[in-house]
Protein backbone atom coordinates (compact mmCIF):
# COMPACT_ATOMS: atom_id res chain seq x y z
CA UNK A 1 0.00 0.00 0.00
CA UNK A 2 3.25 2.36 0.75
CA UNK A 3 3.05 2.65 -3.26
CA UNK A 4 -0.70 3.48 -3.58
CA UNK A 5 -0.03 5.87 -0.59
CA UNK A 6 3.26 7.62 -2.69
CA UNK A 7 0.90 8.35 -5.50
CA UNK A 8 -1.78 9.79 -3.30
CA UNK A 9 1.15 11.71 -2.04
CA UNK A 10 2.12 12.88 -5.81
CA UNK A 11 -1.46 13.44 -6.61
CA UNK A 12 -1.79 15.98 -3.70
CA UNK A 13 0.97 17.57 -4.61
CA UNK A 14 0.34 18.45 -8.00
CA UNK A 15 -2.95 19.81 -7.21
CA UNK A 16 -1.21 21.89 -4.57
CA UNK A 17 1.67 23.47 -7.05
CA UNK A 18 -0.76 23.84 -9.29
CA UNK A 19 -2.97 25.96 -7.13
CA UNK A 20 0.07 27.88 -5.36
CA UNK A 21 -0.78 26.22 -2.24
CA UNK A 22 0.77 24.64 1.05
CA UNK A 23 -0.10 22.14 3.60
CA UNK A 24 0.91 21.14 7.39
CA UNK A 25 0.04 18.00 9.10
CA UNK A 26 -0.73 17.54 12.81
CA UNK A 27 -0.82 14.08 13.76
CA UNK A 28 -1.14 11.88 16.57
CA UNK A 29 -1.85 7.95 15.73
CA UNK A 30 -0.03 8.39 12.82
CA UNK A 31 3.24 9.80 14.56
CA UNK A 32 4.49 11.66 11.06
CA UNK A 33 3.50 8.67 8.42
CA UNK A 34 1.50 11.55 6.68
CA UNK A 35 4.23 13.74 6.91
CA UNK A 36 6.70 10.87 5.70
CA UNK A 37 4.57 10.46 2.61
CA UNK A 38 4.31 13.41 1.04
CA UNK A 39 8.07 14.37 1.50
CA UNK A 40 8.87 11.20 -0.36
CA UNK A 41 7.43 13.15 -3.22
CA UNK A 42 10.10 14.57 -5.21
CA UNK A 43 10.00 18.62 -5.02
CA UNK A 44 7.51 18.85 -2.13
CA UNK A 45 9.16 21.53 -0.71
CA UNK A 46 7.33 23.97 -3.18
CA UNK A 47 3.92 22.69 -0.94
CA UNK A 48 4.60 21.15 1.83
CA UNK A 49 5.11 23.71 4.88
CA UNK A 50 6.01 21.61 8.09
CA UNK A 51 4.44 18.83 10.38
CA UNK A 52 3.72 18.29 13.93
CA UNK A 53 3.53 15.14 15.59
CA UNK A 54 1.85 15.86 18.55
CA UNK A 55 1.71 12.50 20.00
CA UNK A 56 1.02 13.35 23.81
CA UNK A 57 -1.72 15.49 25.34
CA UNK A 58 0.59 18.49 26.28
CA UNK A 59 2.49 18.45 22.79
CA UNK A 60 -1.05 19.06 21.68
CA UNK A 61 -1.67 22.14 23.89
CA UNK A 62 1.83 23.40 23.30
CA UNK A 63 2.41 23.01 19.82
CA UNK A 64 -1.20 23.61 18.41
CA UNK A 65 -3.52 25.48 21.00
CA UNK A 66 -5.30 22.46 21.59
CA UNK A 67 -7.60 23.37 24.62
CA UNK A 68 -7.19 22.18 27.94
CA UNK A 69 -10.92 21.87 28.60
CA UNK A 70 -11.26 20.56 24.85
CA UNK A 71 -9.39 17.18 26.23
CA UNK A 72 -10.82 16.94 29.33
CA UNK A 73 -14.04 16.97 28.03
CA UNK A 74 -13.86 15.11 25.03
CA UNK A 75 -10.48 13.52 25.40
CA UNK A 76 -7.52 13.65 23.03
CA UNK A 77 -9.53 10.93 19.94
CA UNK A 78 -12.40 13.12 19.39
CA UNK A 79 -13.91 15.19 16.42
CA UNK A 80 -13.15 18.32 18.86
CA UNK A 81 -9.48 17.82 19.27
CA UNK A 82 -8.89 16.59 15.94
CA UNK A 83 -10.37 20.12 14.50
CA UNK A 84 -7.97 21.47 17.28
CA UNK A 85 -5.26 19.92 15.96
CA UNK A 86 -6.27 21.23 12.13
CA UNK A 87 -6.62 24.68 12.97
CA UNK A 88 -3.75 25.29 15.22
CA UNK A 89 -1.34 23.42 12.55
CA UNK A 90 -2.68 26.09 10.11
CA UNK A 91 -2.35 28.93 12.72
CA UNK A 92 1.06 28.32 13.48
CA UNK A 93 2.49 27.17 10.08
CA UNK A 94 2.39 29.28 6.47
CA UNK A 95 0.39 26.32 5.31
CA UNK A 96 -3.11 27.12 3.36
CA UNK A 97 -4.62 23.84 4.22
CA UNK A 98 -3.90 21.33 6.83
CA UNK A 99 -4.75 17.38 8.07
CA UNK A 100 -5.18 16.22 11.61
CA UNK A 101 -5.41 13.11 12.65
CA UNK A 102 -6.05 11.45 16.37
CA UNK A 103 -7.26 7.88 16.99
CA UNK A 104 -6.74 4.64 18.95
CA UNK A 105 -4.34 2.30 17.16
CA UNK A 106 -4.35 -0.80 19.50
CA UNK A 107 -3.54 -3.58 20.43
CA UNK A 108 -5.12 -1.63 23.31
CA UNK A 109 -6.35 2.25 24.75
CA UNK A 110 -9.91 1.12 23.89
CA UNK A 111 -13.10 1.30 25.77
CA UNK A 112 -16.77 0.51 24.35
CA UNK A 113 -17.37 4.23 22.71
CA UNK A 114 -13.94 4.52 21.10
CA UNK A 115 -13.13 0.86 20.30
CA UNK A 116 -9.31 0.02 18.78
CA UNK A 117 -9.28 1.44 15.55
CA UNK A 118 -11.33 4.70 16.19
CA UNK A 119 -9.76 7.29 14.29
CA UNK A 120 -10.89 11.00 13.72
CA UNK A 121 -9.29 12.89 10.65
CA UNK A 122 -9.58 17.11 10.09
CA UNK A 123 -9.03 18.92 7.46
CA UNK A 124 -8.45 23.14 7.84
CA UNK A 125 -8.44 25.87 5.49
CA UNK A 126 -7.35 29.25 5.48
CA UNK A 127 -10.43 31.52 6.30
CA UNK A 128 -11.71 29.04 9.12
CA UNK A 129 -13.23 26.22 7.20
CA UNK A 130 -12.51 22.79 8.57
CA UNK A 131 -14.31 19.59 8.66
CA UNK A 132 -13.98 16.30 10.59
CA UNK A 133 -14.54 12.60 10.00
CA UNK A 134 -15.07 9.82 12.63
CA UNK A 135 -13.42 6.23 10.96
CA UNK A 136 -13.15 2.87 12.67
CA UNK A 137 -11.08 1.17 10.59
CA UNK A 138 -10.25 -2.59 11.14
CA UNK A 139 -7.12 -4.54 11.53
CA UNK A 140 -3.77 -4.61 13.33
CA UNK A 141 -1.52 -1.12 14.56
CA UNK A 142 -0.07 -0.63 11.40
CA UNK A 143 -3.18 -1.15 9.07
CA UNK A 144 -5.15 1.11 11.31
CA UNK A 145 -2.61 3.57 10.51
CA UNK A 146 -1.88 3.26 7.28
CA UNK A 147 -6.07 3.28 6.44
CA UNK A 148 -5.54 6.94 8.22
CA UNK A 149 -2.18 7.77 6.16
CA UNK A 150 -4.26 6.84 3.26
CA UNK A 151 -7.77 8.47 4.09
CA UNK A 152 -6.28 11.67 5.40
CA UNK A 153 -4.36 12.25 2.30
CA UNK A 154 -6.92 10.95 -0.66
CA UNK A 155 -9.71 13.35 1.19
CA UNK A 156 -7.68 16.60 0.88
CA UNK A 157 -10.44 19.29 -0.42
CA UNK A 158 -8.73 21.98 -2.43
Amino acid sequence: MDAELFELAGQLGRLLKASGKKIATAESCTGGWIAQMITEVPGSSAWFDRGFVTYSNPAKVQMLGVKQETLKKYGAVSAETAKEMALGALANSDADCAVAVTGIAGPDGGTPEKPVGTVFIAWGYKGGDSRVIREQFAGNRHQIRQQTVKVAIEEIAL
